[in-house]
């Protein structure tokens, strides 16, 4: 791995940009990786829930993972999800992101069949026998329906390939205890999914985020960041509260359980950086609903929308 570890930082989960079905908006990719990059992020992980993975085609997963990793061209560290019911599919992707220069590989359970901790492990160290590349564990229950127990992290670790955790369970005494686990290798990363949870989460000794709004504004979760790991915890409440506001005024226009995904499209598209278009069976915001986002992007003081279209 190109990375030094343990991996720490704000890493984004980078939305896909779709110019129609299946289809990359690859020049909405092009300065979306340049927005968020420009903010100062640690890195940058493709083919996550923000990016809509499951819904993809293999091919455009594909295409998105090739793209990306040539115009990010080793300024900070890649990782890919290769999340997937296949096996095979999952190794495949694997092999074709390390031919594409990608760091790292980021690995969920499938998500169909329930499984048991026992398969889990078993499952986990013989598609890690066929990685090319080191092994971020996502605990995403809330979509793949099982976690990974911390009994099952425990002895992930012994695998030296597997460098980490993401989290996106919300359940802090979980993320505490995978914390005190990572105490057991310096070189084991435990980071944060919900990006709400972020100062928490680096207070309490975590690594980082993987926060969705920071293809938004990766500068305010990059010094929220920071604030944690000095331990400025006035600068800490202060940036919180803002990312706090920002989350409750872009996601909740649309319904729920999607509005985070249609909010955040919608709020880039607006700000001309890539189109909003959802991958099916996602869509898009009403025009109603797009008129609210931008008066919230206004009101938060992020971007000047006045010249903006809907």
């Amino acid at each position: 791995m190109n990375a030094s570890l343990p991996l720490k930082g704000v890493i984004p989960p980078l939305i896909t940009p779709l110019a129609d079905t299946d289809q990359l908006d690859r020049e909405g990719l092009e300065r979306l990786i340049e927005h968020v990059l420009s903010g100062g992020v640690h890195g940058l992980f493709l083919l996550g829930t923000s990016g809509e993975a499951p819904s993809l085609s293999h091919r455009l997963q594909r295409e998105l993972v090739e793209v990306a990793c040539k115009q990010i061209d080793g300024r900070v560290p890649v990782l890919v999800g290769i999340t997937d019911t296949s096996f095979m599919e999952s190794a495949s992707l694997a092999r074709f992101a390390a031919d594409q220069g990608a760091d790292a590989v980021v690995l969920a359970t499938p998500h169909y069949f329930p499984m048991n901790q026992d398969d889990l492990r078993r499952y986990i160290g013989e598609l890690v026998d066929q990685l090319p590349l080191p092994v971020m564990l996502y605990n995403m229950p809330s979509h793949t329906k099982v976690t990974f127990d911390v009994e099952t992290v425990r002895q992930a670790m012994d695998r030296p390939e597997i460098i980490g955790v993401k989290d996106s369970s919300g359940d802090m005494l979980y993320f505490n205890r995978l914390v005190q686990l990572a105490e057991q290798r310096d070189d084991f990363s435990i980071f944060i999914g919900p990006e709400e949870l972020l100062a928490e989460a680096v207070l309490m000794g975590g690594h980082g985020g993987v926060s969705g709004g920071a293809n938004l504004n990766p500068q305010l979760f990059v010094e929220i960041y920071e604030a944690a790991v000095s331990g400025d915890l006035c600068l800490v409440q202060k940036l919180h509260h803002r990312v706090l506001r920002a989350s409750e005024a872009i996601y909740g226009v649309g319904p729920a359980p999607t509005g985070y995904l249609t909010g955040i499209k919608c709020a880039l598209e607006l700000m001309g950086l890539c189109s909003g278009r959802l991958a099916e069976p996602l869509y898009g915001l009403d025009d109603a609903k797009r008129e609210t986002v931008r008066q919230h992007l206004s009101d938060l003081g992020l971007f000047d929308l006045s010249d903006v279209s809907l």
